[in-house]
C-alpha cells in the first residue's frame, strides 16, 4: 500500500552515513563500465597516428575503423536492456566487462584493417550494453534525492576514461605502439566483472522476477522505499507476463511517446558533433600544421577539460532541472560551433591559430560534459516507464549510438568534401533544432520517483 505521494509507509525513505556509502559504493563500482565506455572511445584518437600508416588507410577506412566500434555499439545496446530484463542487471554488467577483456586483447593483436574493425565492432557490444544497463542499474539503486550524482558519476567516469586514454596514448606515442594502446582496456574490464560479482541486483529487477523479500531488502540498503517500485509491481510485471515489452508499447500511447522522447534526447547528445572532437581532434590539429606528438597532447587537453567540466556538472545537476542544464549547455555549444567554424578557417596554416581553435574546441567541450552529457544518460535513465525497461533503454541507447556511427563515419569524409568550416557550421544547426525539441518536449525530471516521471506522462499523454 503506498502513499499518494508513490511512499511505502511500512519503509519510510532514509539517509544514514550507511545508506550513503553503500549508494556511492554500487554507484562507483557499476561506473567502472563508464570509464570502459570512454576508454575505448578516445584510444583510437591516438592509436590512429600509428595504426593508420602501418595498415595504409584511408581516411574512409580510418572513420570506419573508428566507427565499427559504433557499430557494435548500437546493437549492444538495443539488446543489453533485453538481456538485462532477462538475466539481470547485475549478470549483464559481468558479462560484459569479460567481452571487454576480450575485445581489447583481441584489438590488440589486430594484423589488418578487417581484423581490427572485426574486434572493435565485438568490443562495441560491450561498450553499447554498458552504456545502456549501467545508468539503468545506478538510477534503480539511488534515491531521488542523490540519483542525479550518483547516475552522472557514470558520465563521470566515461570522461575518466577518455583522459586515461589520451595518457596512455601520450606515454606510448614515442614507441609507436599501438597495440598497447588498445589492449590496456582488458584491466578495467577485469576491476568490473570482478566488482559486479560482489554486487547485488536492482530492487525494480527483483521486484519484476517476484523477488520481493529480496526487492525490499536491497531498496532498504539504499535508503529507498518500495513506494518507488509501485508502478512495477502493480502493472509493469503483468504487461511483461501478459504481453511482453513490445505489445505494451505498441499498445499504450503514452509508453510510446516516453520512450520515443528518450530516444531523441539520446540523438541531441550526439548531434553537435562532440564525438567528432573526441575522435579526431589529434586528426583535426595535425591538419593545422601540429606535429604528430604535438597533436596527441592536445587529446590531454580535451580531455582534461572534460573531467573538470563534468565534476561540476556533478555538483549543480541535483540543484538545477535538468531541463534547464541541457538547454544552457546546448546554447553555449551552439554559439561554440559557430566561432570554431570561422577561427578553424584562419587557422590553416597558421600555427598560433591553431592553439586558439584548440581553446574554442575545450570550450565546447566543457559545456558538453557539465550540462549535455550527463543529462542526457540521465534523463533517459529517468523518463523510460519500468513498463518497458530493458526495451526502452534499448531502443534510446540504439537512437544515441546511431547517431554517434554516423559521425564517426561520416565526420572526416564530410570535412574533405565541404571543409571543417561548413561541417561545424551544420553541427551547430542541428544544435538549434535541438534546442526546439527540448523546449517542446523534455520534462522535468529532477527530485521525482521514477513512479512520478512515468504517472507525468501517463497524465499528459493518457493510456
Amino acid at each position: 500500500m503506498t502513499s499518494s505521494t508513490g511512499k511505502d509507509p511500512t519503509n519510510p525513505d532514509v539517509s544514514t552515513p550507511q545508506t550513503r556509502r553503500y549508494v556511492r559504493t554500487v554507484a562507483l563500482v557499476a561506473a567502472f563500465g563508464g570509464l570502459l565506455f570512454g576508454y575505448d572511445t578516445g584510444v583510437m584518437s591516438g592509436a590512429l597516428l600509428f595504426v593508420a600508416p602501418e595498415f595504409a588507410m584511408t581516411s574512409a577506412e580510418e572513420g570506419w575503423v573508428t566507427s565499427m566500434l559504433l557499430v557494435g555499439a548500437a546493437v549492444g545496446a538495443l539488446s543489453g536492456g533485453r538481456v538485462a530484463d532477462w538475466l539481470g542487471r547485475r549478470l549483464t554488467l559481468i558479462i560484459g566487462g569479460l567481452i571487454f577483456v576480450a575485445g581489447s586483447l583481441w584489438c590488440s593483436f589486430a594484423t589488418s584493417t578487417e581484423m581490427l574493425a572485426a574486434a572493435r565492432t565485438f568490443l562495441g557490444v560491450a561498450v553499447g550494453a554498458v552504456s545502456v544497463v549501467v545508468p539503468m542499474y545506478i538510477s534503480e539503486k539511488s534515491p531521488a534525492r542523490v540519483r542525479g550524482r550518483m547516475v552522472s558519476l557514470n558520465t563521470f567516469m566515461i570522461v575518466v576514461g577518455q583522459l586515461l586514454a589520451y595518457l596512455v596514448n601520450s606515454l606510448l606515442a614515442g614507441t609507436g605502439s599501438w597495440e598497447a594502446m588498445l589492449g590496456m582496456a582488458a584491466v578495467p574490464g577485469a576491476v568490473l566483472a570482478v566488482g559486479m560479482w560482489f554486487l547485488p541486483d536492482t530492487p525494480v529487477w527483483l521486484a519484476g522476477k517476484g523477488r520481493m523479500d529480496e526487492a525490499r531488502e536491497t531498496a532498504r540498503r539504499a535508503g529507498m522505499s518500495l513506494g518507488e517500485l509501485s508502478v512495477l509491481t502493480r502493472d509493469g510485471a503483468e504487461k511483461r507476463a501478459t504481453a511482453g515489452e513490445w505489445q505494451a508499447l505498441r499498445s499504450v500511447g503514452w509508453l510510446r511517446i516516453a520512450v520515443g522522447v528518450a530516444a531523441f534526447i539520446g540523438v541531441i547528445q550526439q548531434i553537435t558533433g562532440v564525438n567528432a572532437i573526441v575522435y579526431f581532434a589529434p586528426t583535426l590539429m595535425s591538419q593545422l600544421g601540429m606535429s604528430v606528438e604535438n597533436s596527441i597532447y592536445t587529446s590531454i587537453i580535451i580531455g582534461a577539460v572534460s573531467v573538470l567540466a563534468c565534476l561540476v556538472g556533478l555538483q549543480i545537476i541535483d540543484r538545477i532541472g535538468r531541463r534547464t542544464l541541457l538547454t544552457l549547455g546546448l546554447t553555449v555549444n551552439v554559439v561554440a560551433l559557430v566561432v570554431l567554424a570561422f577561427t578553424y578557417r584562419a587557422a590553416e596554416g597558421n600555427a598560433a591559430l591553431a592553439f586558439v581553435a584548440l581553446a574554442v574546441m575545450a570550450i565546447f567541450i566543457a559545456s558538453q560534459q557539465a550540462a549535455v552529457s550527463p543529462t542526457t544518460w540521465l534523463l533517459i535513465s529517468e523518463i523510460v516507464p519500468v513498463q518497458v525497461r530493458g526495451l526502452g533503454m534499448g531502443l534510446a541507447g540504439l537512437a544515441l549510438w546511431t547517431a554517434n556511427w554516423a559521425v564517426a563515419q561520416f565526420f572526416l569524409p564530410l570535412v574533405d568534401a565541404v571543409s571543417a568550416t561548413t561541417t561545424f557550421l551544420i553541427f551547430a544547426g542541428l544544435g538549434l533544432a535541438a534546442l526546439g525539441f527540448v523546449r517542446a518536449a523534455v520534462p522535468e525530471t529532477r527530485g521525482r520517483s521514477l513512479e512520478e516521471v512515468g504517472e507525468a506522462f501517463r497524465g499528459r499523454f493518457g493510456s
